[in-house]
């Protein structure tokens, strides 16, 4: 009777081990972005929607809300799982940017992260998705060690971006300095608290030099900064042909209303982070006379794929036209889309790889492909600012 007990005791055991080792198993699925259990699919969306780049958030997601009823509404992806966005936010600080990663990943258990709209709160994100394996798409991060970190030179294999990068957009706009304004000297104004400001000014100098252009100084700001006059007294005084003003529209709209103010006439230059409907409140539309800057769409662009988002964003969003970060963040959740429908499924790993070898994707701000450092290959816009409002200048293809 014993040796009889000790079988069936042992046989019961044997088999609550199994069923333990299935449950996890399919928890672990689960928890790793497998696409094993539930009918929806948990997408993370850090954004930037309190703090000083509030208004990149707000339009980031604002198209990522729009892609994602689109998706849905045409039946979801998987045969019928419904996406959710899960929205995170970083308030505009790195540090804030990691903790919310980490909280999307572990407690949400999203199967991607759309964001950050800026380099450096993404930078804030990278090192959690390279350690859980999770991929990471930025919709506009433009700085190059958002994908290659600095320090080692290799690849972080786990995210991705849907914008350009600063070398391009450095490049566009200092060849447009020489061959359209015709400008032999320029002063590059940088914001030295922003890892993208400081990249736009390094590749802009690069070109601008190498076309035989002189820069007469380099100055800097800090974001938060206010008073801008001292500066602007010796970049004055130095008499450019035209100002390069690599940074984030709450600063850059402070810097033109003083500029102008202070008789400076001369053409201002930046980037995709003039990129707000506040650029214009806050310099005022007078100030934002003769001024440029590149971005990654314009909404007056006639292709039929920019027409069919700006119609969709207004009839949203009550008639409100949307910048290059709806865009961007619109587009980033259709390039994960994408890679979820030709991986046919939501594994991570699977997913990484069908991301890296998206080709030939023709989203709202263009034709995507997807090089070897996981950054797309893309045109560029060069918008010039009348009566306040951006105006399409001219498109440069890569």
């Amino acid at each position: 009777m014993k040796k009889i007990g000790a079988i069936i005791l042992t046989t019961v055991l044997a088999a609550s081990m199994l069923a333990g080792c299935g449950n996890n198993t399919e928890s672990n699925t689960a928890a790793s972005g497998g696409n094993a259990a539930g009918d929806t699919i948990k997408i993370g969306a850090n954004l930037e929607l309190t703090g000083g780049q509030a208004s990149f958030g707000d339009s980031a997601l604002k198209g990522a809300q729009l892609a994602v009823k689109e998706i849905n509404d045409a039946g979801g992806l998987l045969g019928g799982k419904k996406l959710e966005l899960i929205e995170a936010d970083n308030a505009s600080k790195s540090e804030e940017a990691t903790r919310a990663a980490q909280k999307l990943i572990t407690t949400n258990k999203v199967v991607a992260i759309i964001g950050s709209t800026t380099s450096t709160n993404t930078l804030g994100i990278v090192p959690v998705a390279q350690e859980k394996g999770i991929p990471l798409i930025s919709s506009s991060a433009t700085n190059p060690k958002v994908t290659v970190d600095e320090r080692s030179g290799e690849l972080n294999e786990w995210v991705f971006r849907a914008s350009f990068i600063d070398p391009f957009q450095g490049e566009v706009m200092a060849n447009f300095a020489k061959d359209t304004l015709g400008a032999k000297t320029a002063v590059i104004y940088t914001d030295t608290s922003s890892d993208y400001s400081k990249g736009l000014q390094t590749f802009f100098k690069e070109t601008f030099t190498k076309n035989g252009g002189t820069i007469l100084s380099e100055e800097s700001y800090q974001q938060k900064d206010s008073d801008f006059k001292a500066v602007l007294t010796r970049i004055k005084e130095a008499n450019p042909d035209v100002i390069y003003l690599p940074g984030y529209y709450e600063e850059v709209g402070k810097i033109l209303k003083q500029a102008r103010e202070m008789g400076i006439t001369v053409p201002f230059m930046g980037g995709d982070g003039w990129d707000s409907p506040q650029l214009a409140e806050i310099a005022g539309a007078a100030a934002l006379d003769n001024t440029y800057m590149s971005n990654h769409y314009s909404p007056e662009d006639s292709a039929p794929e920019v027409k069919t988002f700006v119609d969709a964003f207004k009839a949203a969003n009550g008639d409100v036209v949307p910048d290059g970060m709806a865009a961007l963040g619109y587009d980033a959740v259709k390039l994960l889309a994408d890679a979820i429908t030709r991986a046919d499924s939501t594994e991570p790993a699977k997913l990484k790889d069908a991301l890296a070898s998206t080709k030939d994707l023709q989203l709202a701000t263009g034709k995507i492909t997807m090089n070897e450092t996981h950054d797309p290959v893309k045109s560029a816009a060069v918008l010039k600012f009348v009566d306040g409002k951006q105006a399409f200048e001219t498109k440069v293809n890569p």
